[in-house]
């Protein structure tokens, strides 16, 4: 009848054990990568070209990143996506798709890093860079590249050691000119609100 007991007390014992050997905090040292799937959605003022309203589509897909912590409290983060394929309108009527592709660099700020919890947000600030790819439209227009601020806020919830849940959403200044035979005729503005969630394994 004790070797029951005995088996629970022991298990119980190991569990704990586990526990009190998981590290939840961030610290400084720390590598972290980031995998999951985003939404983001463009403004409702899109910009214009050829005179013409332009409108641009909301668009999901996978997302990545990795970083590193310089000090418990504050890491830097490189992150992106795959290519965000938005389709376009021009004066209200269809006007092909375009791809994005998003490079942002951010400054991360940890409050509860240091402190021994399952939750860990942060917040982040940095540079954004996007490439236009793949114009799939009637004319052959050119999307440039673009450059601009990024923000992020995100949380991270530790299920197991050196794996945690992630959520985050950010907002990024995306402009673009729209050429035509190398002359400009218009502005594409993107400035997407991106929600995403996936998992951050960290070592």
């Amino acid at each position: 009848m004790k070797t029951p007991n005995l088996l629970t007390v022991s298990v119980i014992a190991a569990g704990c054990a586990l526990a009190s050997q998981m590290v939840l905090a961030y610290s400084a040292g720390d590598i972290f990568v980031r995998g999951g799937i985003a939404q983001t959605d463009t403004r409702s003022d899109n910009g214009e070209a050829a005179g013409l309203e332009l409108g641009v589509s909301s668009a999901r897909g996978f997302t990545y990143g990795a970083g590193y912590l310089f000090t418990d409290k504050l890491g830097v983060e490189l992150n992106s996506s795959e290519k965000f394929e938005h389709d376009l309108t021009l004066g209200g009527d269809e006007f092909g798709s375009v791809d994005r592709m998003p490079v942002n660099l951010l400054i991360n700020y940890y409050p509860m890093g240091g402190i021994d919890s399952r939750v860990q947000p942060y917040v982040g600030a940095g540079l954004n860079y996007t490439r236009f790819s793949g114009e799939d439209t009637p004319l052959p227009i050119d999307v440039r590249h673009s450059y601009g601020a990024i923000g992020q806020l995100g949380v991270d919830l530790a299920v197991a050691q050196g794996l945690m849940l992630n959520g985050f959403v950010s907002y990024a200044d995306v402009s673009a000119d729209v050429r035509l035979e190398g002359n400009k005729i218009g502005e594409a503005k993107i400035d997407p609100m991106t929600i995403g969630g996936g998992i951050t394994y960290r070592f």
